[in-house]
């Protein structure tokens, strides 16, 4: 069952989704969604029922007061919705909740007629995965679809990935079986610094989806907030030898491994957002998001977040960390 608060009339309306959990090493993609609901101001319109997909011995429901009336929020998966204005105006469905523990395939058929209904030309689902990156340098944020065609067009991959999945695979494989087109943007986190928030991983991903849909999002303090992090560990990986030493490590492969990346396409995706954000017409001029310029420490922003050793990577977000993302 759905709760309703009015079906919007939308304009050439794009769905981006993110599911808390299994899917969202460092809270990166729940955060990401939650960042444009919160600049874009989204009102939501409806709500799943929390009865028919959530264990709540799982995922408890919380008491909080309200004015002295104890009120009780259940977890359940949102639906909102945001105007970009501008020249070309477009809105953007969000969808953000906690991965379902049951009922999947009517989880996702449910999330479908809503994208039916409102006449959604793409589905984007946000996910975020473990892996062997190191905090130093820009985070990867991979794009993969099913649809062959999809992945030419847009320059994506398409998926070969076999394993383990979340809901983040099931619903671009409904999405598929549907005949809606689906994209997952996944980015990796540093599995030695796991810990959320990870608001580079969160930028990362908005930049990724700025480009995908063509649109311009307001970072906010998020920029700056990704360089606080990025100086927090920092400071805890220069006081343990060890990790030191295995960052650099992982330094020197992803460099190695992205010289093919200092040309072509990826060059050609920076410089069209700088251009994007020096357009007068869209607002202030570009920010640094790449982490690589450090704010003063004296300003003590940005929490600290605990370092895990190199031998002890902690819990994967799943039996199994792929190498490549799933869908």
């Amino acid at each position: 069952m759905i709760e309703l608060e009015g079906m919007p009339e939308l304009i050439d309306p794009v769905m981006v989704a993110a599911f808390e959990g299994w899917n969202d090493a460092g809270d990166a993609a729940s955060g990401a969604v939650a960042h444009l609901d919160r600049e874009w101001k989204g009102e939501v319109f409806a709500a799943l029922d929390a009865e028919d997909y959530y264990d709540f011995q799982v995922n408890r429901p919380t008491v909080w007061l309200d004015n002295g009336v104890r009120k009780i929020t259940w977890p359940t998966t949102r639906l909102s919705v945001v105007r970009i204005g501008g020249a070309k105006p477009r809105d953007l469905v969000l969808v953000r909740g906690i991965e379902p523990s049951m009922r999947w395939r009517s989880f996702c058929n449910e999330i479908l007629g809503f994208a039916h209904e409102l006449g959604v030309e793409m589905v984007v689902i946000l996910g975020a995965l473990l892996g062997d990156t190191p905090h130093t340098r820009p985070v990867p944020v991979s794009g993969v679809t099913s649809d062959p065609d999809l992945a030419r067009t847009m320059d994506l991959e398409e998926t070969r990935y076999e394993g383990p999945t979340g809901i983040v695979g099931i619903l671009q494989e409904a999405c598929t079986h549907a005949g809606v087109p689906a994209v997952s943007l996944w980015a990796a986190v540093p599995h030695y610094v796991s810990q959320p928030p990870n608001p580079k991983a969160t930028l990362a991903l908005l930049n990724r989806l700025e480009d995908l849909i063509d649109i311009r999002i307001p970072l906010g303090e998020l920029p700056e907030d990704a360089r606080a992090w990025q100086l927090g560990v920092d400071q805890l990986a220069a006081e343990d030898s060890e990790v030191a030493e295995y960052v650099q490590t992982l330094e020197e492969a992803r460099d190695t491994a992205d010289l093919p990346e200092a040309s072509g396409e990826a060059i050609a995706r920076e410089f069209e957002r700088y251009l994007r954000r020096r357009d007068p017409a869209a607002g202030p001029g570009p920010e640094p998001t790449d982490g690589s310029y450090f704010r003063d420490p004296s300003s003590g922003r940005g929490a600290q977040p605990p370092l895990r050793r190199p031998e002890d990577p902690g819990d994967l977000p799943g039996p199994e960390t792929p190498d490549t993302p799933e869908s």
